[in-house]
């Protein structure tokens, strides 16, 4: 019989291969290919299937640069643990599992004399065992327990002493060990939760007549600060270009006082590094960073990557734009429309790769020195991914507080993508999902499917561009309505100033403003008779006074008998704040409805009792049994946020 050794070398490689499998591991973002998403001091579950073979038992554990959890068994080879982290940045995470072989041992100890068997022999067994890990490293702690043993008339019993246990687990040498590692992005609080107000610093002045500056922003930020909102967001504040200035309406000629658009970045005064002199330049730029710190606000530009035909870079570098065959500027088009307001760079232009990557770098890092850690960005989604990646990785290595929001109102892969590659926020659909059917459907797919683990969605609920057509005919109660949605639904939601005023006024036929404040300045009355902001101050305090609405995860749509009602609630991982919401969707008529008060999420028979308190009235109540009614009136309040708990 001839031997064959071929097989030395690859059984010695089984052998040494690993016993215990880790799949299935969350969160865990194209199997690792991206970072999943996490927020500094908020919860986040990780889970994996771990198994061996046989009737071996395992143990786990998740290790992160801060910490090291033991994970729980859930039931068919699927564990968890709950982390709460602590550091910033990107970071590798590590699920460590391995051979259990005391609590194997115990197990069946405890099986064999539930059943009366003679335990004798598996005594011996369990004896010999410690020995063998009290010979292991670290294992002389377990002389104590031998010496017990040898001399312990019932030695079983001592076995299964949840001390020794304790013992044994912290020294073993935990054999068969295996490791799987993924990749995590920590980021700021502010990153999945925050409350954004966007105004135009311009407006910000009492006569149409004068520009309005950054001391008149000053003057403001009491009353924003107040309503409850954390960022204050400004589109660009940089000069703003002359040549093909757009007027009134985005009419294609600008009269002689007319201030043209912000987007139009850059003329003689500068580019996307200065600041427009009639808000007060770079100084005035600095006493309201300040003004709003003391107010608790953060400030957040807008970051977009275009330029007049007046901005510095078209004489200084024009191999970085894209010319024409007659020697002309190529304009920013959306055929038939075009921008000739605006120019493009070209990223991959021969003389732009890669000295205008950098300089855009230095813009962005210019603005983080002056103490800007959150940017919008806009468009990102005509630009190049990689250029993206690039930027944030480069930003964040030294600055990882610093947030960016995607402005991509486009395809879903494309939206998806830029979160991948790094934006830690980002627009959604949120503006177009309007009844009860693709509310529901467009939150399980953010919250259930993929997106979950690295898809943060910020719900504005209108913007200088978008004058929804729901709000253009819908009076005040429609704007509690989409306000409701927007600060329940997810931890992130903003409104472009105007709203608390309920404005709808649009152009025909479109979803713009008319009058839109992009092309000229617009005051207001910010206490004009009809205003939410009452509405709009108690949402942001209750968003904020309960954890479960720190995020748009966790979201469970319950049973709401009407389909003009949308019905959810939102608890934190121990149940301790546990937030119902029904909201009706119907701005011009009554509705009621029956729906059931989740009784069973408490381990509550259908007959238990709930003590409520509705959030939004102040008021208080039980709710005895599951069937529960609600009537919705528009005119005075078109939704109903309660906190409830069982009663004690």
């Amino acid at each position: 019989m001839t031997k064959n050794r071929n097989g030395h070398a690859s059984v010695l490689a089984a052998i040494a291969a690993p016993r215990i499998a880790i799949e299935r591991i969350t969160p865990q973002v194209d199997e690792g290919r991206w970072p999943a998403k996490a927020s500094l001091r908020q919860p986040v579950t990780v889970e994996a299937d771990i198994f061996i073979d046989g009737h071996a038992q395992v143990a786990a554990r998740l290790v992160t640069p801060q910490a090291q959890l033991a994970m729980r068994p859930l039931g068919n080879d699927r564990w968890r643990a709950l982390i709460v982290p602590l550091g910033l940045g990107a970071q590798r995470w590590r699920i460590e599992a391995w051979m259990d072989r005391w609590e194997g041992f115990r197990q069946e100890l405890t099986k064999k004399r539930e059943a009366g068997l003679p335990l004798r022999l598996e005594a011996q067994e369990g004896i010999a065992l410690l020995e063998q890990i009290a010979q292991e490293p670290g294992g002389a702690v377990l002389e104590a327990w031998l010496s017990r043993l040898r001399d312990a008339a019932d030695a079983a019993s001592l076995l299964l002493d949840d001390g020794l246990a304790q013992q044994v687990a912290a020294a073993d040498s935990r054999p068969f060990l295996c490791s799987a590692e993924f990749a995590v992005d920590v980021e700021r609080e502010r990153a999945g939760f925050a409350s954004w107000y966007e105004l135009f610093p311009r407006s910000q002045t009492r006569d149409a007549r004068s520009h309005g500056t950054f001391d008149d922003v000053i003057e403001r930020l009491p009353a924003i600060r107040a309503m409850g909102f954390d960022v204050l967001y400004f589109p660009p504040i940089h000069p703003i270009g002359t040549r093909h200035r757009k007027g009134r309406n985005n009419a294609l000629r600008a009269g002689p006082d007319e201030p043209g658009s912000p987007y139009a970045i850059g003329n003689v005064d500068g580019g996307h590094e200065a600041v427009h002199a009639q808000l007060g330049g770079i100084e005035g730029f600095r006493r309201l960073r300040k003004a709003a710190d003391e107010q608790g606000l953060e400030l957040a530009l807008d970051f977009a990557v275009q330029c007049s035909p007046d901005h510095p870079w078209l004489t200084q570098h024009p191999e970085w734009f894209s010319w024409r065959p007659d020697g002309s500027i190529r304009y920013a088009e959306n055929p038939p429309k075009k921008y000739e307001d605006i120019v493009n760079v070209d990223f991959y232009a021969p003389g732009a790769r890669p000295a205008l990557w950098l300089a855009l770098r230095d813009v962005v890092q210019g603005w983080v020195d002056e103490g800007v850690k959150t940017f919008r960005v806009d468009n990102p989604h005509t630009k190049p991914l990689p250029f993206w990646q690039w930027l944030i990785a480069d930003i964040r290595s030294r600055h990882p507080e610093v947030i960016f929001l995607s402005e991509a109102f486009t395809r879903p892969a494309m939206m998806y993508r830029l979160a991948k590659i790094g934006f830690q926020q980002s627009y959604t659909y949120f503006t177009w999902r309007n009844d009860k059917e693709e509310l529901t459907q467009y939150l399980t797919e953010l919250t259930q499917g993929p997106p979950r683990d690295f898809y943060r969605p910020h719900f504005f609920v209108n913007t200088p561009d978008i004058n929804p057509r729901f709000l253009q005919t819908s009076g005040r109660p429609g704007f509690m309505i989409r306000a409701a949605l927007a600060a329940t639904l997810s931890g992130l939601w903003g409104l472009y100033s105007g709203f608390e005023l309920c404005e709808s006024a649009a152009l025909h036929g479109k979803e713009e403003y008319l009058d839109s404040e992009k092309y000229e300045i617009r005051p207001r009355d910010w206490q004009a008779p009809g205003n939410i902001i009452a509405e709009i101050t108690r949402l942001n305090r209750i968003r904020r006074e309960n954890p479960a609405l720190h995020s748009h995860l966790g979201i469970r749509f319950y049973n709401a008998f009407n389909d003009r009602v949308l019905y959810f609630g939102k608890a934190t991982p121990d149940r301790s704040n546990f937030i119902l919401c029904a909201i009706s969707l119907d701005p011009h008529g009554v509705q009621e409805t029956q729906f059931e008060a989740p009784m069973w999420e408490f381990g509550l028979p259908d007959h238990g009792v709930l003590e409520v308190e509705e959030l939004m009235r102040g008021s208080r109540f039980s709710w005895f049994g599951k069937m529960q009614h609600w009537r919705f009136i528009p005119q005075e309040l078109p939704f109903a946020i309660w906190r409830v708990r069982p009663r004690a």
